[in-house]
């Protein structure tokens, strides 16, 4: 159990630091508020009001998102293969390359079927 105790302690420096941080940051924090500063951020332009339902986002907004998380969750796993690189052998270079390659296919299907071009 005395090998956890860093991992606790850091975890209770991690959360007292937020915790602490939102607290100072409400009490000297500025309290002049004003309607521009309470209005959402529209880029700009002035926010109208909209109907329930009308103001819906284009389906491309979270398929680009879903495409960074998928990549980028499979490009995590070269870390690991990295660290370890000279005791997997042939074994470990094989499988990493039919990984590499089976990402690269998907990656060039997403391609050619225009998921990555921005319209």
């Amino acid at each position: 159990m005395n090998e956890y105790i860093p991992v606790f302690v850091l975890g209770a420096v991690a959360v007292a630091f937020a915790l602490v941080s939102v607290v100072i940051a409400a009490v000297i924090g500025p309290k002049r508020y004003n309607r521009a500063k309470l209005d959402a951020y529209e880029c700009g332009i002035e926010p109208t009001a909209q109907p329930m339902g009308a103001g819906r986002y284009p389906v491309k907004f979270y398929l680009t998102a879903m495409l960074f998380i998928i990549f980028d969750i499979e490009i995590v796993f070269l870390y690991p293969w990295a660290v370890h690189f000279d005791a997997l052998g042939v074994f470990g270079l094989l499988a990493m390359m039919m990984f590499i390659v089976s990402a690269a296919v998907a990656y060039a299907y997403e391609w050619r079927r225009g998921g990555l071009s921005w319209d």
